[in-house]
């Protein structure tokens, strides 16, 4: 029987998360947690002799979140010049999985142009006894994986 070696689990805070916006690689450094999510369109498809309807693939839409603290100007400097100029801008979103204690190697991610659905713009808690964050949800229109995972025994 085989078992779960502990170490091959991945730890979650040896991720990197690095945007490239306009050629400028911007260290995610003060990300919370990242998620991105690939969801499928699907169709019904009935079907003579069959009481179940069946489901066909006909696209996809890929969305996810990004929670960081709530200390960098860039993407609201970035929102702005969209407000006055009407250009909005685009990133891809790189993702790198690697913890040296796992057998499994790394796994590296690319999102490619990512788009922010909504920004906060000025925040603050004076009952706050954590550090202030913001949430940045965005979607994207495509993918790479540039190193995956290496299968475990």
């Amino acid at each position: 029987m085989t078992y779960l070696n502990v170490q091959d689990t991945i730890s979650g805070k040896q991720a990197k998360a690095t945007a490239i916006i306009d050629d400028q690689m911007e260290e995610l450094f003060y990300a919370k947690t990242g998620e991105a999510t690939l969801e499928k369109s699907k169709a019904d498809v009935p079907m003579l002799g069959r009481t179940t309807v069946g489901k066909k693939t006909m696209g996809w839409s890929g969305s996810g979140t990004l929670t960081i603290y709530y200390m960098t100007s860039k993407f609201r400097e970035l929102t702005l010049d969209y407000i006055k100029t009407g250009r909005d801008f685009y990133f891809d979103l790189q993702v790198v999985n690697e913890d040296p204690a796992s057998g499994t190697g790394k796994q590296t991610v690319l999102l490619r142009h990512c788009n922010l659905d909504s920004i906060v713009l000025a925040k603050f808690d004076a009952t706050a006894e954590d550090a202030l964050e913001e949430e940045l949800p965005f979607t994207f229109e495509d993918f790479d994986i540039l190193d995956s995972f290496t299968p475990v025994q």
